[in-house]
């Protein structure tokens, strides 16, 4: 729809101006009159060249997401016509790629589209777990409720995905800051050294001799390196996309050291919580477990939870299956049993993944207290190593000349 700009005047003889879009001026028009404004002139805004180029859209974050879907709860809970809901919805949306997005909803919806067929044609933003849940609580007639368990469920994984970030944000920003410092000191500041070691006409030390073999092969081999780091992390990348390499990674994940158990125990919350929430609004455990596979974001785990509903539709309990394959800890398993046995699954799931939820947070308490020091201790043994290396040649001459 094409965007329009207009001046007015509204009932207290105030000035107004603004920007909208409309179908035509007259709609522009009418729509300024309902709002008790006297339009004095509407005249179609200026084409933007990059609008329709997608690297120059803004993106729609999960916060955009989470916050509509709590305001659309409580207007539907009001009992305000949905058709309605998403016009309000849309009209005051800041992001203009997400306004773009509801008021196509919106459309869809007016001309009998069901609302989670309408947002299924959006999947880059109401991904399949949305749409289904979505589509259970049209069908329940509880789409407010529905809504409202999507908003909670959400915060928490945007929550626990902000705690993981945050986990390894630290050693990141670390190591590279070591890297630059290590190259900076090695093509620069080395040879500067060097020359003035070869005014000397003495043997070099050994740790500075190595020093400066080590520079003269980074500045001789610089650009081959970055390009051979390049290739490495684009080959990573391409693997990635495959699905035998994006299963082969997601296991060498799964299994390092210190990392690999932060990783598994947010895995196994995402799935809990995720199916938990499926159940209890309404979803069929077959179409859950379809769901929760899809969006695991880890192949392995997804394979697993595939085998799991192959068994389950073969007539299998969950948690037997669940058991081989061998990805979820025995104790998520033995709940899972119990939560099946007495007809209160979801409500079991809810309290393992709440519980997973406190794990993650003491698992990433005790990373970042266990890779402060050894970061420190990194960082002052390479970087101080280099330094006294350098200057080893100069308390040798010092030593001499006394």
């Amino acid at each position: 729809m094409p965007k329009y700009i207009w001046k007015g005047v509204n009932s207290y003889g105030e000035k107004r101006k603004g920007k909208m879009e409309a179908f035509n001026e007259a709609a522009v028009q009418a729509h300024l009159k309902k709002m008790r404004i006297t339009p004095s002139s509407v005249k179609e805004a200026p084409k933007d060249l990059f609008e329709n180029i997608e690297m120059f859209k803004p993106k729609v974050t999960g916060r955009d997401v989470v916050i509509f879907t709590r305001q659309l709860s409580t207007m539907i809970d009001a009992g305000l016509p949905l058709v309605q809901s998403l016009d309000i919805l849309a009209n005051q949306q800041e992001n203009p790629t997400f306004k773009k997005v509801l008021r196509e909803i919106r459309v869809d919806v007016e001309t009998g589209t069901t609302f989670a067929d309408a947002m299924k044609k959006h999947p880059q933003i109401f991904d399949n777990l949305y749409s289904n849940m979505i589509e259970a609580g049209e069908v329940g007639g509880i789409l407010d409720t529905i809504l409202s368990r999507l908003a909670i469920f959400m915060e928490k994984a945007m929550a626990l995905k902000k705690k993981v970030k945050g986990a390894m944000t630290y050693p990141v920003i670390c190591l590279c800051i070591a890297v630059v410092i290590l190259g900076v000191i090695l093509i620069f500041v080395v040879p500067v050294f060097e020359k003035m070691f070869k005014d000397f006409g003495s043997a070099l030390p050994a740790p500075t001799q190595i020093v400066v073999t080590m520079s003269n092969w980074v500045q001789s081999n610089f650009i081959y390196l970055a390009i051979i780091i390049a290739l490495i992390i684009f080959g990573i990348k391409k693997a990635y996309k495959t699905e035998k390499g994006q299963k082969k990674i997601d296991e060498m994940v799964l299994k390092a050291p210190v990392f690999g158990e932060l990783v598994r125990k947010v895995a196994v919350a995402k799935f809990t919580r995720t199916l938990g929430t499926m159940l209890q609004s309404g979803v069929p455990i077959l179409e859950s477990l379809n769901v929760v596979a899809r969006t695991s974001g880890n192949k392995v785990i997804e394979t697993a939870v595939f085998r799991v509903a192959d068994s389950i539709s073969e007539g299998r309990p969950i948690a037997e299956p669940l058991e081989e394959t061998g990805v979820f800890p025995s104790m998520v398993v033995q709940m899972i049993n119990v939560g099946e046995q007495t007809g209160a699954l979801d409500a079991m799931l809810s309290k393992i993944a709440d519980f997973y939820d406190e794990e993650v947070d003491q698992s990433v308490e005790n990373l970042t207290a266990m890779i402060e020091p050894f970061m420190m201790v990194f960082l002052g043994t390479v970087i101080g190593g280099l330094v006294v290396a350098m200057y080893l040649p100069v308390f040798q001459m010092g030593s001499v000349v006394g």
